[in-house]
């Protein structure tokens, strides 16, 4: 078992914050497990960020089984966390069984799911087989159709009372945690106060009790990121130099130099040796 633990998580609310970030293959989550991350995330993101869609619902399970099980291979401490992708639980209680099965089956601790009222026996079953689940409301991109887009939360007494019903009924049917998506700060706070589990923010200000950045958007791998992404590197610029000075060596023939590359010591010993390897060749 890993160091950090839906047990743990939980101990911290009030305590400590709470750092999670994305990570959707082996030297990724080994650097975010080393910077001492709380919870490695394994999220349906990776559509957007990897796979260059415009959202997250073409994603399959069998995608997030295969990062998951690359991320979970280079994580020692923090905890694992995976997404349900869309489609993977909505149909009936005993899909979305089958299919978190399959994420801690490929090394996950936990899973993620979108939505907290509507999902509620799913999370209750979950919790009683021993499947550690975190809950999502605020902005769910898998439903941002019916949302009108990637929209704020939280303006409207609706959404306000909805935000509200979701956390309190994920933390009655056992999650051990809620991320709240591009929800009003005000309203985070509300959330925060009125339930005893854990939540976690993005771009829903600093009132919660954790943190959650995509890999790629704190890093600056893109130029175009969320209004709430603070960039702490700007990956894409050194990566693009490094890109365009190894072309320019090989172009220009410095690269190799002679240092990264072997020769025969003994010349007269190589031709020898590649003498007779060519007389046999011309013997076939």
């Amino acid at each position: 078992m890993r160091e950090v633990t839906p047990r743990k998580i939980i101990g911290m609310k009030g305590k400590e914050k709470i750092a999670m970030v994305t990570a959707y293959d082996y030297p990724s989550a080994l650097l975010a497990d080393k910077a001492g991350m709380d919870i490695v995330f394994v999220g349906d993101s990776v559509g957007m960020v990897v796979y260059g869609e415009e959202n997250t619902l073409n994603v399959s399970m069998e995608q997030m089984v295969f990062h998951t099980r690359a991320v979970a291979k280079a994580v020692k401490r923090a905890l694992v966390l995976a997404d349900m992708p869309f489609g993977s639980y909505e149909v009936s209680v005993e899909e979305g069984v089958k299919n978190a099965v399959k994420l801690i089956q490929a090394g996950a601790d936990a899973v993620k799911i979108e939505g907290g009222y509507d999902h509620e026996k799913l999370v209750r079953k979950l919790v009683r087989m021993g499947i550690p689940v975190m809950g999502h409301t605020g902005l769910t991109p898998q439903r941002y159709l019916r949302l009108g887009g990637y929209r704020l939360m939280g303006e409207s007494e609706d959404e306000i009372e909805e935000i509200l019903r979701d956390a309190k009924a994920l933390e009655k049917a056992g999650a051990f945690a809620v991320v709240l998506e591009f929800t009003l700060a005000d309203v985070a706070k509300l959330v925060t106060e009125e339930v005893s589990i854990p939540t976690i923010g993005i771009g829903s200000g600093p009132w919660v009790d954790g943190q959650v950045l995509v890999w790629h958007d704190l890093l600056g791998v893109y130029e175009n990121v969320p209004p709430f992404v603070k960039r702490y590197a700007n990956l894409a610029g050194i990566i693009q130099l490094a890109l365009e000075n190894y072309r320019g060596e090989v172009k220009a023939g410095e690269f190799p130099g002679k240092e990264h590359y072997w020769e025969f010591l003994d010349k007269d010993d190589f031709r020898r040796k590649a003498g007779r390897a060519l007389e046999r060749l011309g013997k076939e």
